[in-house]
């Protein structure tokens, strides 16, 4: 494993691991509430030290071990956080593997960096998930507590976590799957049909979204994680044959 180092932006410490290698650098980016050493991530660092392919992986604010506090979170700053560390830590092109949030993030870095994208890799994207997978979901009194305290307690069995206001309304602003992206890229996307939070319409709502290169695997028995050892491979061959279509 890459040795921890930190980033430091105009609102955080942004902790990441770094592995030098050939390009395009492939940056990874984590889920909401997910950490840089995640199953998925942590694999794509064993197969980056295997080929010699340079490698970034780093935590939003308010993850795993950035600073921060996880309730004070939105897009905007985490999609500033990855602005941060794309701008300041890498150079050259570079190929983007985002999971679930940072499938969506991966989309707002293509616009905002177009001319540093060499190709996207999204795992269960969940772009637009604060609107259409939370908002959308939520009953009215959930709703009404939301607006009127600033936050909803939403439980799970891992003890639950905070939905806020600030986090549904500045979501708004950056929604993407009302619009077409002609992104002069490869783009490759791995859903599981039994993903029990992004359903795989959802992303094929994303993929109709996209225009160019763009192919949809579609994984019959697989979950949100998609991190067995099968697809954990599916995603290694998915990643290695893009970059090998950029030479």
């Amino acid at each position: 494993m890459t040795g921890l180092s930190y980033l430091e932006t105009a609102s955080a410490r942004i902790a990441y691991r770094k592995r030098e290698g050939q390009v395009p650098c492939v940056v990874w980016l984590g889920g909401f509430r997910s950490d840089m050493d995640g199953t998925k991530a942590a694999a794509l660092d064993a197969w980056a030290a295997r080929r010699g392919q340079a490698y970034l992986r780093f935590d939003y604010s308010g993850h795993g071990s950035s600073q921060g506090a996880f309730v004070d979170g939105t897009i905007s700053g985490w999609r500033d956080d990855a602005l941060a560390v794309l701008d300041g830590l890498s150079r050259g092109p570079v190929v983007l593997v985002g999971s679930s949030m940072g499938g969506w993030i991966a989309l707002l870095l293509a616009r905002a960096r177009p001319e540093r994208i060499a190709g996207l890799v999204l795992i269960a994207p969940a772009a637009d998930f604060t609107e259409d997978l939370m908002w959308a979901q939520m009953t009215a009194d959930v709703r009404r507590v939301l607006l009127e305290t600033g936050r909803w307690h939403n439980p799970s069995a891992d003890g639950g976590y905070p939905i806020t206001r600030a986090l549904i309304e500045d979501g708004r602003r950056h929604l993407v799957l009302g619009q077409k992206h002609a992104f002069p890229f490869p783009v490759r996307i791995l859903q599981g049909m039994r993903d029990a939070d992004v359903p795989w319409r959802h992303t094929l709502r994303l993929a109709e979204a996209i225009d160019g290169d763009v192919r949809l695997t579609l994984v019959k028995n697989g979950d949100h994680r998609l991190s067995t050892p099968a697809d954990l491979k599916l995603l290694e061959r998915t990643l290695a044959a893009l970059i090998e279509d950029l030479e």
